[in-house]
């Protein structure tokens, strides 16, 4: 029985001291947001995407896609444009559906959706532009007929959620 104890303390301790080491040699675990939001940035209003796609709706979905990830990151405050400190505008410049795959017989089996926007970030109190026209892209597939559920529709919500990835690192994060 002893022995068996032994193990548990055994792994316990080389554990601790490959995290010691990681911390010493600088790979310990590590956070990107300092968790201080500069005064000027606090409160942001997302204002609607303008659209200059064919694609309906596209702006919209963007910009409401946008909101739910900085009220889900929980970093900033998303507020109306009357109180806000911040303003994020910008419009979509592209709405791609491409052709990725093809059967034996040449017929398209896989698409590809690419969206790219282009956003600017203003601090509303100053005039001063985090970035301007930003470009952000993002892509999603899909498959026709596809058993596992894969559409349109879903390679958008993919390639939106790049795009918002991206947005966050570059609105939230403080590098």
């Amino acid at each position: 029985m002893r022995a068996g104890r032994a193990k548990p303390r055994v792994a316990v301790a080389a554990v601790a001291m490959v995290l010691l080491a990681m911390l010493v040699a600088g790979c310990g675990i590590y956070t990107a947001n300092s968790g201080r939001v500069d005064e000027n940035r606090k409160r942001v209003f997302v204002a609607f995407l303008d659209n200059d796609t064919p694609e309906a709706n596209i702006g919209v979905e963007l910009g409401d896609a946008i909101v739910a990830a900085l009220q889900r990151d929980n970093t900033l405050k998303v507020v109306g444009e009357d109180v806000a400190d911040a303003v994020i505008t910008g419009k979509v410049t592209r709405y791609l559906l491409r052709e990725m795959a093809t059967r034996a017989d040449l017929t398209v089996n896989e698409y590809q959706v690419q969206i790219a926007v282009s956003l600017t970030f203003t601090i509303k109190k100053t005039g001063e532009m985090i970035f301007e026209k930003r470009t952000f892209n993002g892509s999603g597939n899909y498959v026709l007929n596809d058993p596992q559920g894969t559409s349109e529709q879903t390679a958008r919500a993919e390639a939106a959620g790049e795009i918002v990835r991206d947005i966050l690192a570059q609105v939230v994060e403080d590098w």
